[in-house]
């Protein structure tokens, strides 16, 4: 055993001492001795497995761009009443031919661009009672037919829209809804948002690590963010993400953190 080869190894008046010391004290010598080197033992261990964490710097990078939409949704709900099913449905055919030829001066019609689609008409009957006697007060037929359309005339629709207060002129009972407008493109820009969004992240860090005499290493992690498409010029932010379909041109912003090393 090595603490025994060491005592061999003494001086012989040192062997001499150990042979007189009494059995209690030298067991409890020899194990203090062993502690030690056991301690010590770990203890290179231990240092020897301590690496220092690489430094690194996080910082969030952002790029912003103005689009313009190329493509339009837009729903058109056209309502008319009458005294009986029949009565209700021949004024809903007037209305439609309104409608529809109200939409062709502007010219929204099916074409190579844009496709415009009347769905079947459906007919309901209401009545209206006193909460009170349960007596009808009134009773009538409404019949309602939806318009679809689809553009890529964005601004097209989105003036025809705006004019559509005509056919109420003409006693036509009609709902639009505010047309959607997209950007059919988004996936490919997105590609391109976030390589900008990360070249910023990279300019903003070399900034911050040269005021410190130090040099940027590697990109180690990347984080990226939500895309924010919003009306021009807002300041609206949204953790889920966000986009705006009511205005034609958006401002879109991809956001990416970036961890870089630091030398």
């Amino acid at each position: 055993m090595k603490v025994l080869s060491l005592i061999r190894a003494l001086p012989f008046n040192a062997v001499e001492i150990i042979r007189r010391t009494p059995p209690l004290v030298f067991a409890t010598t020899v194990l203090s001795i062993g502690g030690l080197i056991g301690f010590t033992s770990a203890s290179k261990i231990l240092v020897d497995g301590l690496k220092p964490a690489a430094n690194s710097i996080t910082v969030t990078g952002a790029s912003t761009e103005r689009i313009e939409s190329d493509f339009a949704k837009w729903d058109i709900k056209v309502e008319t009443t009458g005294n009986s099913q029949i009565d209700s449905y021949k004024k809903h055919k007037v209305s439609i031919e309104k409608t529809m030829t109200f939409l062709d001066r502007y010219d929204v019609k099916n074409n190579d661009y844009q496709s415009v689609a009347l769905l079947p008409a459906s007919t309901s009957k209401e009545i209206n009672k006193n909460p009170k006697t349960g007596e009808i007060i009134s009773k009538k037929w409404v019949t309602t037919q939806w318009i679809e359309i689809e553009s890529n005339d964005v601004f097209n629709i989105d003036q025809t829209y705006r004019q559509m207060s005509e056919l109420l002129g003409k006693g036509v009972l009609v709902r639009p809804s505010r047309p959607e407008y997209t950007y059919t493109t988004l996936a490919a820009k997105r590609v391109d948002m976030l390589a900008k969004a990360t070249k910023d992240a990279h300019t903003r860090a070399e900034a911050i690590v040269y005021q410190t005499g130090s040099e940027l290493g590697n990109v180690r992690k990347v984080d990226t963010g939500v895309f924010q498409i919003t009306v021009p010029n807002s300041t609206r932010v949204s953790s889920w993400g966000s986009y705006d379909t009511s205005t034609i041109n958006k401002d879109i912003t991809a956001v990416m953190g970036v961890t870089f090393e630091v030398n």
